[in-house]
């Protein structure tokens, strides 16, 4: 598969530098704003902090369509998310800049990128590339499904905003919290995180080395932020958070199965509801896919959250087979 040459000569397809981090995340607010959910944009040092993760190459994985005089139109990363065979692409386009062809383009790149991790699965597996945008955006709906993607799943932004202080947490016969220490807990916490979201559509285990890129080198890591629910020497639940563009985020909230169906999920979510309330914080928000089956929505739900945005992941076949999850 080749681009077809679908760029007016007002702009120009090049790969990513460093460089480009604080116009790509203008981009990337800009296209969430008019997607009415700026929540789901991200900064300069995220941006960086991701590019930074194993396996990715910003040469190589990485692009931005520039206009003549040098502004950055749109930009998009490709992932290999598991084995060269669960495949991923992010993509945005400044508003200024949509219907131009940037998008096309963009999305074509990404594919392509995407084809050269064929050869590199195992023969027998199935190879599909997954792209999730706004539920909002409209034409860009009408892309994907133009180049052969189907829309799979749905995934929610949901959301508190607090107008006074939250209920104490009610926690489990045996289960305590305890400060969060990286030296002596983060193995520990890691491999909890690894097994509570085992049930999850398209999860697999992290490795020690891609927990710790993408919970301790992010930019906003804040440990006093970690609420770690203990019983015995075993970490029965947690909820990681942080803050993200100017509001309280709980990144992941996991309770291994052996505690579930005993209140400590809806405990661990108030317990993070007064954290952020404390600290001046009464907007939290997390993500969730919609059809998830250990019942995440409903608990947040009955906590008081609701959905303030959707996405919508669109899947394409690259090669028929065996799939991951046999």
């Amino acid at each position: 598969m080749k681009t077809e040459p679908l760029l007016a000569p007002a702009f120009r397809l090049r790969p990513l530098n460093w460089a480009d981090s604080k116009a790509v995340a203008q981009v990337i607010y800009a296209a969430c704003e008019a997607d009415g959910d700026v929540i789901a944009a991200m900064t300069a040092e995220e941006l960086e902090s991701e590019w930074r993760s194993e396996g990715f190459n910003l040469e190589t994985d990485a692009f931005v369509v520039e206009t003549a005089d040098g502004r950055v139109a749109g930009y998009g990363e490709f992932f290999n998310d598991n084995q060269h065979a669960k495949l991923s692409v992010d993509w945005n386009v400044h508003p200024q800049f949509r219907d131009q062809g940037v998008d096309v383009s963009l999305l074509k790149r990404l594919e392509e990128r995407a084809r050269e991790e064929i050869p590199l699965a195992e023969a027998d597996l199935r190879v599909f590339l997954r792209s999730t945008i706004s539920a909002r955006d409209i034409a860009s709906h009408k892309i994907h499904t133009d180049l052969g993607y189907a829309p799979i799943r749905y995934q929610w932004r949901m959301e508190i905003k607090l107008d006074g202080q939250p209920p104490a947490p009610s926690w489990p016969e045996g289960v305590e919290l305890r400060p969060f220490n990286r030296e002596q807990h983060a193995k520990a916490v890691w491999q909890a995180n690894n097994e509570a979201f085992r049930d999850h559509w398209g999860s697999r285990d992290a490795t020690f080395e891609e927990f710790v890129h993408g919970r301790f080198d992010d930019p906003e890591y804040d440990p006093a932020l970690w609420v770690i629910a203990w019983d015995g020497e075993e970490v029965a639940g947690f909820s990681l958070n942080r803050y993200r563009m100017g509001i309280g985020w709980i990144r992941s909230l996991g309770v291994r199965r052996p505690w579930r169906k005993k209140g400590l999920g809806l405990a661990l979510l108030h317990h993070s509801f007064g954290e952020f309330y404390k600290r001046g914080m009464k907007t939290i928000g997390l993500g969730v896919d919609a059809s998830n089956p250990t019942g995440a929505t409903r608990l947040y739900q009955r906590a008081g959250m609701y959905v303030a945005s959707e996405f919508l992941t669109f899947e394409k076949e690259l090669r028929p087979g065996r799939s991951l999850d046999e």
